[in-house]
């Protein structure tokens, strides 16, 4: 068996794209690889800033030869369907070049075609050609006088199979890059070419030319270096997962050094400093013991040096840092000299949306909603959800934001708190944009609940409202993240909230904003999508998505805490014994009801004739729905939806015995009638707790 290596040479390749880069690689390459009708046992790709790498293992030298036979009409058959057959097999076909083959039902015309192996060689030199052909990069380019494109100039390709190198080439247009044995290791430390024999080869040789080819050792030894740097200064390197990737992406040789921050600049709020460091320049944050932002920092070069160029490394850097972090002391300083709230009328000149009005639009809607929204959070004051809603936005035009848009929320309540304003409202400047994601920290202060929710409702009423939805594709409002966010918000802090009224509450504010174009309020529809978001949300906890349909059919239920309460209510019913056998026999009642309903015209959901009741299971049966059916309500009105399963609970012994024993479809039409409707009532008693019909399984 075979090995092939690819490798694609470049200028540098951007840190965010090598990791799909790689998967792309080995995709369609294999791709090519099995189109050909080859098979390997393995195959896994590498990426540095200036290289693609490929290895497939267990690659034939060829395939074997192959016999292809295809059956056309028997023998005897008309001549339109004769000629036909020909056609498919190609011009100049006759029936002389086929062969007759007999069955049980007679003979048949059968070509037999013979098609030779496929060479591993050709095939793979296709697979590569066309793999750079079809790559897809987010961006690339063009050089020189040349047609084709890549992410930066394209220099070599090695390709070899077995150990040898294939004929072949990459054709750019004005120019060709052929495949050859010879790659480069480090750009400054060991520029120059060399042969490879092999992957291993390959892997050992990049190493002694100061390359270390797979990106998950790189992450690793960043990390080991810079939190070996940090505890040489007694220190803790800040987690930051994001960096640690893109910094591995930046480097085929790490080398950590750490710096100084000038004591000027450690005034400055820590996550300033943190987003400075990181955004701009692509350092690490080192803290000290208390978990404080420390006055130093990490830079990992991709050179390794002796101790007057390290030394000269981390001079240049420092510099580079402390012009940065000037311009931040000036925006911090600048930002000051003007409160937080002078700064709502400059909202009026920034676009929410086109047709949502401008961002002084939205806090004027945020400042309503929240306040709204406050009589339904415990322990949130009314006026200071009113006043956080309204500086909410106001960081927006500050100096520093402007520079770090990150910091959106973040500045807003340092610049709150300098001014004067209460903690609470402060820290929902801050919170009012979380949680971002499924691992982004729910806000759980009352007044932070109170516009993180107002904030999320709006912009999805506002964007529903005008037809702005999601599509199965597409999502550039960032809708489900934001219904995800309510969810969150509403279930980890159990409010108790309605939301097809929290829904049309926000709609009511776009009155002014789009008149008659508001149209009538997309509760509905924003509750069929919430639906599906909780779906997705409670997938993760292995909850079912039917029982949540089931649970959200009956009555329309939007209160996401007693809606989870229920479902899970549920799953423990139909996980026990008289769960499951009762909706088996719920099943089996609510089909024969349906087919008797379609034969006959007609619903039969009327009360049941208690002096038409003949059998004594019937009778039974009749009684333990009676008995349940103000338990159930009773135990829904309270919220005991334990309470609620265990009444259901009790009626799968008459049930089972009313199957058991009763014909339905009697021949007395009037029993037969009477049946039915007990039957229904089945269906209706169940219905109280869930719609049974949506439960799978």
């Amino acid at each position: 068996m075979a090995e092939l290596l690819v490798e694609l040479f470049s200028e540098e390749i951007p840190a965010r794209m090598q990791a799909r880069a790689a998967d792309d690689l080995q995709r369609l390459a294999c791709d090519g690889l099995k189109t050909a009708g080859l098979s390997w046992t393995s195959a896994r790709a590498f990426a540095t800033p200036r290289r693609l790498a490929l290895v497939v293992d267990g690659l034939p030298l060829a395939t074997p030869d192959r016999v292809e036979e295809v059956k056309g009409p028997r023998v005897g058959a008309p001549e339109q369907a004769v000629q036909g057959f020909l056609r498919k097999l190609g011009e100049g076909r006759t029936l002389d070049d086929c062969e007759t083959r007999a069955d049980g039902k007679g003979e048949s015309w059968v070509f037999v075609r013979r098609v030779a192996g496929t060479d591993t060689a050709s095939a793979a030199v296709a697979a590569i050609r066309a793999a750079v052909a079809q790559f897809p990069w987010p961006k690339s380019m063009r050089w020189g006088a040349n047609r084709a494109s890549w992410v930066r100039p394209l220099h070599g390709v090695v390709a070899l199979l077995d150990g040898r190198a294939l004929e072949g080439a990459i054709e750019l247009g004005a120019g060709r890059v052929a495949f050859g044995d010879h790659t480069r290791g480090h750009r400054f430390l060991a520029p120059g070419a060399f042969a490879v024999a092999g992957f291993a080869d390959y892997r050992d040789r990049l190493r002694q030319a100061f390359v270390v080819l797979d990106p998950a050792e790189r992450r690793a030894e960043v990390e080991r270096q810079a939190r070996a740097v940090a505890a040489a200064q007694g220190l803790v390197l800040k987690d930051d997962p994001g960096l640690l990737d893109e910094v591995a992406g930046l480097v085929e040789w790490p080398v950590a050094h750490a710096g100084t921050i000038d004591a000027e600049f450690m005034a400055l709020p820590p996550e300033v400093l943190a987003t400075s460091m990181r955004a701009h320049q692509r350092y690490f944050t080192l803290l000290d013991q208390a978990g404080s932002t420390a006055p130093r920092f990490v830079v990992v070069a991709n050179m390794t040096t002796d101790e007057a160029g390290a030394a000269n490394i981390v001079a240049g850097n420092e510099r580079v840092l402390r012009a940065r972090l000037s311009d931040a002391k000036f925006f911090w300083d600048q930002d000051r000299k003007a409160r937080l709230d002078s700064r709502v009328p400059a909202l009026r000149e920034r676009t929410f949306y086109a047709r949502l009005g401008t961002l002084e639009d939205k806090v004027v809607r945020l400042q309503a909603l929240a306040a709204e929204l406050a009589a339904s959070i415990p322990g949130c004051s009314r006026e200071q959800a009113q006043r956080a809603a309204l500086l909410a936005k106001a960081d927006l035009p500050t100096g520093m934001v402007g520079e770090f848009p990150e910091l959106q929320g973040v500045m807003g309540r340092y610049y709150a708190l300098a001014d004067g304003e209460a903690p609470a409202v402060a820290e929902a400047v801050r919170e009012h944009y979380s949680p971002l994601g499924p691992g982004d920290r729910c806000p759980s202060a009352p007044v932070s609940v109170a516009v993180a929710l107002a904030d999320k409702l709006d912009t999805l009423v506002g964007f529903f409202a005008i037809g702005e939805k999601p599509t199965g594709s597409k999502d550039p409002f960032a809708l489900r993240r934001a219904a995800l966010g309510v969810i969150r918000l509403v279930v980890e802090n159990r409010l108790r909230l309605g939301l097809s009224a929290a829904f049309d509450a926000a709609h009511r504010l776009y009155a002014g904003q789009l008149g008659d174009a508001a149209g009538a309020s997309p509760a509905a529809e924003l509750g069929a999508f919430f639906a599906d978001r909780l779906k997705v949300a409670l997938k993760e906890q292995g909850v079912r998505h039917d029982l949540v349909d089931a649970v959200f059919a009956p009555g329309g239920e939007d209160d996401l805490v007693r809606l989870l309460a229920r479902v899970e209510a549920l799953r423990a019913f139909l996980g026990g014994e008289d769960g499951a056998n009762l909706l088996v026999a719920f099943r089996r009642g609510a089909n024969i009801v349906a087919i008797e309903e379609k034969k006959d015209g007609r619903r039969h959901d009327g009360e049941v004739v208690a002096t038409d009741l003949s059998a004594a299971e019937e009778k039974a049966l009749d009684a333990a729905l009676r008995a349940a059916a103000p338990v159930v309500d009773a135990a829904l009105a309270r919220e005991d939806f334990a309470a609620a399963m265990a009444a259901l609970a009790g009626l799968r012994a008459p049930v089972d015995a009313f199957f058991a024993q009763v014909t339905v479809n009697d021949a007395n039409p009037a029993l037969r009638a009477n049946r039915l409707r007990l039957l229904s009532r089945i269906r209706a008693t169940l219905g109280r707790v869930a719609d049974f019909t949506r439960i799978e399984g």
